[in-house]
């Protein structure tokens, strides 16, 4: 190949910087952001997946190896008769999960007297309770879809309003400008329109979707140069931070799940996007 001269490179830069914008057949190349917030979270388990493994937990009670207590505890010890009443709750309850029932002789430790005393050194402290936070946030109460910290098991996507009243909502997206690839055209956009205060990690350099649209009849006739717009849709995932709107080109937005998404979008765009999602 020959070399380019001088020349030649100096026509290609005027190019680049008098069609400002990448069009392709009339159709304005955009770049569009589906920003994600990943699960915090382990999904609450199928009621199937729940019984099975509780009937692992059953047999590996009924069938596991006998405990070496001697070796652990000195015979006789207030120890000793805890662990062994203990053992006999779980069994008993095993057996009873399965339907079957045994019969529970008297503990040596139920036969002590009352005038017994017992050295409350050698009783071990009964084990901390522990509380389990609850999976269900004040977020989630509220219904607040501003916040990060509501529907933790699931994936949530931003979706951002602009000012108008058909089709505003959707993702971030904007115009690919001649000198850049689509990665940075989102980065930019995002960036404009969501503000700097995200902590944000596009997966690839790929789209992984792509939606074609014309614009309306109104829109083309004070801009002939496009008749619409091929968004190509970039992945990016959200780490820290919140969303900041510009109040120009965006004035609202929202963390929403892919069912959520259904009350907001354009049934068409929805269409368009939904392959993109998770279910999860």
């Amino acid at each position: 190949s020959q070399p380019i001269s001088q020349k030649s490179q100096s026509d290609i830069l005027n190019l680049l910087k008098s069609d400002k914008n990448e069009v392709h057949d009339g159709y304005r190349i955009v770049a569009g952001v589906v920003l994600s917030r990943n699960p915090i979270i382990f999904r609450d388990p199928h009621p199937f997946e729940r019984e099975y493994y509780l009937y692992q937990q059953r047999l590996e009670h009924i069938h596991a190896s006998p405990f070496p207590v001697d070796f652990y505890f000195k015979k006789g010890s207030v120890a000793e008769k805890k662990w062994k009443e203990k053992k006999e709750r779980e069994k008993a309850d095993a057996l009873l999960a399965f339907g079957l029932r045994k019969t529970k002789n008297k503990t040596s430790s139920e036969k002590i007297g009352e005038d017994e005393a017992i050295d409350s050194s050698d009783v071990s402290s009964e084990e901390e309770e522990i509380k389990i936070a609850s999976r269900i946030t004040s977020a989630d109460l509220t219904n607040d879809a501003k916040s990060l910290d509501r529907a933790l098991q699931r994936t949530l996507y931003l979706i951002v309003r602009k000012p108008r009243e058909e089709h505003s909502w959707q993702f971030p997206q904007g115009g690919v400008e001649k000198t850049e690839t689509l990665v940075q055209a989102a980065s930019r956009e995002l960036e404009e329109e969501c503000g700097n205060c995200m902590d944000v990690w596009f997966v690839g350099r790929r789209p992984v979707g792509y939606y074609k649209y014309d614009y309306p009849k109104s829109f083309v006739k004070d801009n002939a140069e496009y008749k619409g717009a091929k968004v190509f849709f970039m992945a990016a995932h959200i780490f820290a931070g919140q969303v900041k709107v510009d109040n120009k080109e965006i004035v609202d937005f929202a963390w929403v799940t892919k069912q959520e998404m259904k009350n907001y979008v354009h049934t068409e765009y929805y269409e368009a996007v939904k392959d993109m999602l998770s279910e999860h």
